[in-house]
């Protein structure tokens, strides 16, 4: 059995598995190249039809790219979508572009700015939408390789009922066995992807024909290698306007894949922090 044959068996036996345990769960899907991975993996787990919700948190400042790619393949695969929104923090002027305009612009201050701003429009707007439909886990589509933070989470990752994770007392897991109970007001986030690489989901994207963001190839020699809010991500230098050159950059890059991400420039702290309040 190949390389990628047997990290897709893998995650289609994690999410299975979560589906067995938990029924009501959702799958968090960005639109990003590794959540689209996963969702194709998830439909390839239930023979083409996902039996659960898929769910994007919307924060009203993703690219115009994304909405359109929502929008399309919502419809041609048949998804069960709900989208969730803050818009009482939307309306309270809350927006990863008011960062631009601190007259503080230390980098303590932006970093709280950051943090502000990801709590209010990502993980609060998680947390209203877990306690309404009263979710007991949740598929992420994370992995080990993108940040040191990342790096700690298990594949099933109990949140408390605060939605706080405790980085510092994580479950062991061996052998495929998954420690998957939950205590009252609890939820796991389940991470199926965990084991995956950037290059992995590039090669696996391109053996599978799975549609991607056209923001990932280059035009003008730039590219992004990571999106999500427009006023948060930057393109970098890059003349891959394919999937095979996108391999073949990937295989000699030594720039980290979320260099282009605000909140991934700051310390491992903030994104520890980040991710211990709830932070996908």
């Amino acid at each position: 059995m190949d390389h990628l044959t047997n990290l897709e068996n893998k995650s289609i036996y994690i999410i299975r598995e979560a589906y067995a345990r938990f029924k009501n769960i959702s799958l968090l899907w960005s639109i990003g190249k590794d959540s689209t991975t996963m969702l194709w993996i998830a439909r390839k787990a239930f023979f083409g039809k996902i039996p659960f919700k898929v769910m994007h948190i919307d924060t009203s400042f993703k690219f115009k790219e994304i909405y359109e790619f929502r929008e399309r393949y919502e419809k041609e695969w048949g998804l069960d979508l709900t989208v969730s929104r803050n818009d009482a923090a939307i309306k309270r002027g809350m927006s990863p572009a008011g960062e631009k305009n601190r007259e503080d612009s230390s980098e303590s201050a932006l970093s709280e700015t950051k943090l502000a701003c990801c709590t209010a429009l990502k993980t609060d707007a998680l947390k209203d939408a877990l306690q309404e439909a009263r979710y007991k886990a949740l598929l992420l589509a994370i992995r080990r390789d993108e940040h040191g933070i990342r790096a700690k989470e298990r594949y099933f990752s109990p949140r408390n009922e605060d939605f706080r994770w405790n980085y510092q007392d994580q479950p062991a897991e061996l052998w495929d066995l998954y420690r998957a109970r939950t205590d009252a007001g609890q939820h796991l986030r389940i991470h199926p992807m965990l084991h995956w690489t950037e290059l992995d989901i590039w090669r696996y994207i391109q053996r599978e024909k799975i549609p991607m963001v056209d923001l990932y190839f280059a035009k003008n020699g730039k590219r992004f290698r990571s999106i999500g809010c427009e006023t948060c991500c930057a393109p970098v230098e890059s003349n891959a306007d394919s999937i095979k050159k996108i391999i073949r950059e990937l295989e000699t890059t030594t720039v980290s894949e979320r260099s282009g991400r605000a909140q991934d420039k700051e310390d491992a702290y903030t994104m520890q922090k980040l991710r211990s309040l709830g932070y996908m």
